[in-house]
């Protein structure tokens, strides 16, 4: 019997596969296809602190290999959340809960991050310093490391669960950030998130989205996501999830192979929502393939 269970800052999980926000929603359209225990973890769709409607359309277009959004953190607000959606995944999924924070100021971090703390299945904040597709937030804080150790030290103060800061793969040397998020308290990290790009509509000759860049995800982006990772679990000594271009249960191999506890599935899912059980299913096949009895075995820090 192969060992899928992994633990993040004291936060066992059954196996290391988490669908990632942004891509699963708050589960409601995946539990038609199976049933949502099976997954390790849920990062329900990024909250901020007031409702939004998210960019222009169009904002999703595909591209070789992986695909380009610029949704812009479409979603009902905390106060939705927590009195909606929450109750609703609970009767879905039994297991614990990531619950991805999204602001435009460090005051609405803060905001999010002490409502969502103190609810019950939410065991994990997982702080999103990192959206290229919004203005005057996400991102800005997530590429300078004085600006999200700010964020750290923010949240971490009113947070009673530990706080993961999800980190930029925009920027020159994300190493850098993950060391000042590690030393303003951060209990983990998680990254890539998407990287900035675009594509020209050659018959009309604009750009393909209204918002003219957005975030590309997708197999395209795996090998980029699985060198960061690689070179900030070497630099700091917190727990890192994950994820950039992960598909199959090989590529969750490789990426816990390069340092990461657990490690989220996104952009797969659009293509296929059975992507994450398929993944499951398939991950003691491949362990058996490469002679691992526990996941815990091959981390590489």
């Amino acid at each position: 019997m192969k060992d899928l269970s992994v633990t993040l800052s004291g936060v066992t999980l059954k196996n290391p596969v988490i669908p990632a926000s942004g891509t699963f929603g708050f589960g409601q359209e995946f539990a038609g296809w199976y049933d949502l225990n099976l997954l390790g973890s849920i990062s329900f769709k990024g909250t901020t602190g007031e409702a939004r409607f998210g960019n222009p359309t169009p904002r999703i277009a595909e591209c070789p290999a992986g695909m380009l959004n610029s949704v812009g953190l479409q979603n009902p607000g905390v106060d939705h959340v927590i009195s909606e959606e929450l109750p609703a995944m609970r009767k879905l999924f039994s297991g614990p809960l990531i619950a991805n924070i999204s602001g435009f100021s460090v005051d609405e971090y803060v905001r999010c991050a002490q409502l969502l703390t103190r609810e019950e299945q939410v065991e994990i904040l997982e702080i999103n310093i990192s959206c290229p597709n919004v203005r005057h937030g996400g991102m800005a804080f997530g590429t300078d490391p004085a600006a999200a150790a700010e964020v750290t030290r923010a949240v971490k103060a009113v947070a009673t669960k530990p706080v993961y800061m999800k980190l930029s793969p925009n920027v020159t040397d994300i190493t850098a950030i993950a060391r000042a998020c590690e030393e303003a308290g951060a209990d983990g990290l998680s990254l890539i998130n998407t990287l900035l790009g675009m594509r020209i509509d050659l018959n009309r000759r604009k750009p393909v989205l209204a918002n003219v860049m957005g975030g590309y995800s997708g197999p395209g982006i795996f090998p980029v996501a699985l060198r960061m990772v690689y070179q900030v679990t070497g630099a700091v000594s917190i727990p890192v999830i994950g994820m950039g271009g992960v598909s199959t249960a090989r590529d969750v191999i490789e990426m816990m192979m390069a340092g990461a506890k657990a490690v989220q599935v996104g952009a797969a899912n659009l293509v296929d929502p059975m992507a994450c059980p398929n993944i499951i299913v398939r991950l003691p096949e491949e362990m058996d393939r490469l002679g691992i009895h526990s996941l815990r075995e091959i981390t590489r820090v």
